[in-house]
């Protein structure tokens, strides 16, 4: 009897398997490693796609050994991913260029144009977000710029995880809460916006097909059974892009309920009845991985990256897990708030509140008596207070906080677990399952096969909490003052910043 279910999650990193046996228990878990990004200019970020979809056959077939099983045993397959990319193919699917990721920054130009021809408020009105350099439709309109031998041949684009499903099941498909990401989807009808299509000269032939996340959209080929090990014809649902994924994954599906992850970005995120909107555009309204919710976040660029940062760049350490534990313990031997030491984690400009791809990092307060302890603690709540930043915007515009959830690689650290419940000042829930994006695409693919009635049935049975961290009172008080100096380093940095972006030539000597 086919009771398994297969849930993907093509990541920045890497691609990650898991399945899920009778009710809500993994039994097998794999994940193959991506290449690492390729930055050919400063602020760019691009990925082959190819290399997504040999990673995503690979980690499928381990996932399938490990687990004892055949093809034949999955039930349905549900996939996530990394949001915003945007990969070009032309007439026979091949892909033209390396794809364009999340992170990339390139496209300030094709924001300003949007802006102009469309209107920044009836951007808002048409998608429900701004002109951002991360969204799809930037990428795409770079393209035509900067590429018009590329754009000659451009017939079609997908999502990363969309591409993984092309190769699986030959299909162009897509869901609403990854579309969202695009810029091109009227997200409070969750359909494709025509006004918007016109208005920017594209063909809506281009757009693949538009599904709910849970909703079967595709099956199994034979070329993606030979590459995965699947049975041919095993159905494929629509699936969500990482971040609703994730947020399936850790039961945020009901207005109040209120994530916080943190990966290589940090993402904070609320589920809501409504599509709520902030009319500067500082938070994302997209739709959710279930129908008739939506959800706001607010994104981190480089959240979990600057933690990535200060271990490769300053130590030298090798990539394992060791590295990590040892500057976590040197940071819990310091004291909270790091003896006045503020990091700014403005790696890879900053989407949430700020909105500036020419944002950059500092580390602000440094003295002779600071160790490398304080600067790992600054980066920990540096992260958390840029994450709050969010959460303070979710109070202005009134979306309802009823249970913060921690997850991500952040929430595998208890220290950085108390460290966010004291400067959230909410009491923070750690959910057993950690297999996030990958564990909420496997139940949408329950959904669809029957297990559950509905996406909400399946997080109520299917996610559990593992353990809570109370905010301490007195930290709590320290925190507030020390986030009231935090918010203050962005005003006062931000013409810095701008000249220094502006002063960046190739020609400047050594």
């Amino acid at each position: 009897m086919k009771s398994y279910l297969l849930g993907l999650d093509v990541g920045t990193g890497g691609t990650r398997a898991i399945i899920l046996g009778k009710g809500d228990a993994i039994i097998s878990s794999a994940t193959r490693e991506h290449q690492p990004i390729v930055s050919p200019r400063e602020g760019w970020a691009e990925q082959h796609p190819e290399d997504w979809w040999s990673a995503a056959a690979g980690a499928i077939r381990d996932c399938i050994t490990k687990a004892d099983l055949g093809g034949q045993d999955i039930a349905c397959v549900g996939l996530a991913g990394q949001m915003h990319g945007a990969v070009l193919l032309d007439d026979d699917d091949q892909v033209l260029r390396p794809a364009i990721i999340w992170c990339d920054q390139r496209t300030q130009q094709e924001c300003d144009w949007l802006n102009h021809v469309v209107g920044h408020e009836r951007l808002i009105q048409l998608t429900c977000n701004p002109a951002l350099t991360n969204f799809t439709l930037t990428k795409l309109l770079w393209v035509r710029n900067h590429e018009p031998d590329i754009w000659q041949r451009f017939r079609s684009f997908l999502l990363p995880k969309d591409y993984v499903r092309l190769r699986m099941t030959g299909e162009h498909a897509t869901d609403v809460a990854d579309a969202s990401g695009t810029l091109m989807l009227d997200v409070a009808r969750r359909r494709w916006s025509s006004e918007l299509m016109a208005a920017v000269g594209l063909p809506e032939a281009c757009l693949p097909r538009l599904f709910e996340s849970e909703e079967i959209c595709a099956r199994v080929c034979d070329e993606g059974a030979r590459a995965t090990g699947l049975r041919a014809g095993t159905p494929v649902v629509a699936g969500a892009g990482d971040q609703a994924g994730g947020a399936v994954g850790l039961g945020i599906v009901r207005p109040g309920d209120v994530s916080a992850t943190i990966g290589t970005s940090g993402v904070v995120f609320a589920a809501t009845d409504r599509p709520a909107m902030d009319l500067e555009g500082r938070v994302h309204t997209f739709c959710h991985a279930t129908p008739e919710r939506w959800h706001v976040m607010g994104v981190t660029q480089a959240a979990g990256l600057s933690l990535r940062w200060f271990r490769d760049l300053l130590l030298g350490l090798p990539t394992h897990q060791k590295g990590y534990e040892e500057l976590i313990n040197e940071a819990a031997a310091t004291p909270a708030g790091a003896d006045g030491l503020l990091w700014a984690p403005y790696l890879m400009g900053e989407r949430t509140p700020h909105l500036d791809p020419r944002a950059r990092g500092a580390l602000v307060g440094l003295s002779a008596s600071h160790t490398r302890g304080h600067v790992v603690r600054a980066i920990l709540e540096g992260v958390a207070f840029s994450l709050k930043d969010t959460l303070t915007l979710f109070d202005q515009m009134k979306v309802p906080i009823r249970t913060v959830r921690l997850g991500g690689g952040g929430a595998r650290s208890p220290l950085w677990c108390q460290i966010q419940a004291d400067i959230y000042g909410h009491e923070a829930e750690i959910a057993d399952a950690e297999e996030g994006a990958a564990y909420g695409a496997a139940l949408l693919a329950g959904v669809a096969n029957g297990v559950w009635s509905s996406v909400e049935e399946a997080c109520e049975c299917a996610v559990h909490i593992r353990t809570r961290a109370q905010p301490r009172p007195a930290v709590m008080t320290a925190m507030r003052r020390q986030y009231q100096l935090y918010r203050a380093l962005y005003p006062a940095l931000k013409s810095i910043f701008a000249k220094l972006t502006n002063n960046q030539s190739p020609e400047i000597p050594n």
